[in-house]
């Protein structure tokens, strides 16, 4: 038997059901009055998640929204019955019967787009998932928090569920108030570490910047092509032009028909026609087409004559319309590539970056909570030779870094400018 100790993994209690019980679902107008009523009623803050249907849905709106608050209990509300003939439901008055309440979310950035779609929007919030990176918490997941927060576990066996199937299965509905069950307790757990650490300054100053930002447009990457799987086996400008036009009429019928994309057709499918059609440079037969597995799929299939048209135009492209092999850079191109055509750059970077990094392990948080690679990019991309402590204040400043940010690396970037 080995004499080292054998460590064990803590067993954590798990959370099964809901304190209260499984809600019914909101999905009537009397109901929604109800939960108003109840919600304006209760005290502290309100606990809000959503469950969204991605890899299932074009749309990556909510399906189901969650809330919670002391004395007025939880709410499991679908906002897809209040459509009527909007593309999302207006939940505004939601949104005022809420507006002097801070709400509790975990990995606010990626429930916010959802919530501003039905006009859900918070004055104030507090991002469990972003207090934990600011305290330096290696695993911040909601179920690695709690274990480590309170003593309980998550079950997450239908965190990448399909929630827009209706009706919602009873598990499902346990699974869904279980992750606004304890959050209220998190947020405190948290409240104090940050105190206990110095860091609540910064936490509210992240929190108020999401804030600031939470109805800001996306604006996807024209070169989202780009990203289909297996285009680095795509080795011609043609085979990539064909990869750009199957990709563009998979999304206009992927939007159409409210699925997602990689149901429609799967990227592999996409990048081994290309590579067919950029060595016989010619338009593939409908035989041809369906060797690739993914265009004899079902819902592939219906759209045939389409995909076909779509490798038709590429074919008729001429050359100058023809893509590059490199996407066209927005912004400062990468730090890894600045080295020989970029030299001073170059070494500004090789000189700030370690800095920065031991800046932030002294402070125990990761690197890119205390500044953005992007905006670390932004400033050392085309640069002055020296930089006192004004411009950087004001060029972070424009940049977007907080003030808590501001104030402790002005001092690395300025020791380290060169």
């Amino acid at each position: 038997m080995s004499e080292e100790a054998e460590t064990t993994e803590p067993v954590y209690p798990v959370l099964t059901v809901p304190a209260d019980g499984v809600p019914t679902v909101t999905e009537t107008p009397a109901a929604y009055a109800a939960m108003l009523e109840r919600l304006a009623a209760g005290t502290g803050p309100v606990a809000i998640d959503t469950e969204r249907a991605q890899g299932f849905r074009y749309s990556a709106k909510a399906y189901l929204i969650q809330l919670r608050r002391a004395g007025a209990g939880t709410f499991l509300l679908d906002p897809i019955v209040f459509e009527d003939t909007a593309p999302c439901a207006d939940l505004s008055d939601l949104a005022a019967t809420l507006a002097d309440t801070e709400w509790i979310l975990h990995a606010a950035s990626q429930d916010l787009p959802c919530l501003a779609e039905t006009k859900l929007l918070p004055r104030a919030l507090f991002d469990t998932e972003l207090a934990a990176r600011l305290l330096g918490i290696p695993k911040v997941n909601l179920n690695a928090l709690m274990e480590r927060a309170l003593g309980l576990s998550l079950r997450k066996e239908h965190s990448a569920a399909d929630w827009s199937r209706r009706p919602l299965p009873e598990d499902w509905l346990v699974y869904a108030a279980l992750d606004v069950e304890r959050l209220d307790d998190l947020r405190s757990w948290l409240i104090d570490e940050l105190a206990a650490a110095g860091k609540t300054e910064w936490a509210y100053q992240e929190f108020a910047h999401l804030v600031a930002h939470a109805a800001d447009p996306t604006t996807p990457s024209t070169d989202q092509w780009r990203r289909t799987s297996g285009l680095h086996d795509v080795h011609s400008a043609l085979g990539l032009a064909v990869v750009r036009s199957l990709w563009a009429a998979r999304d206009t019928i992927a939007a159409t028909i409210d699925r997602a994309p990689g149901r429609v057709l799967n990227d592999r499918a996409i990048t081994g026609i290309a590579t067919v059609v950029e060595k016989t440079k010619t338009l593939p037969t409908r035989i041809e087409l369906r060797r690739e597995r993914g265009f004899a799929m079902r819902i592939a299939a219906r759209y045939e004559a389409t995909w076909l048209d779509a490798i038709a135009q590429a074919l008729a492209l001429p050359r100058s319309e023809l893509p590059a092999r490199q996407a066209r850079s927005v912004g400062p191109p990468p730090p890894r590539v600045w080295q020989n055509r970029w030299p001073d750059a170059f070494a500004r970077w090789s000189r700030v970056r370690p800095a920065l990094i031991a800046r932030a392990d002294e402070l125990q948080l990761p690197v890119e909570n205390l500044i953005s690679p992007d905006v670390v990019r932004r400033l050392l991309w085309d640069a002055p030779a020296t930089a006192d402590q004004a411009w950087l204040a004001e060029r972070l400043t424009l940049l977007n870094a907080r003030p808590w940010q501001r104030e402790l690396t002005i001092p690395v970037f300025a020791e380290h400018w060169g």
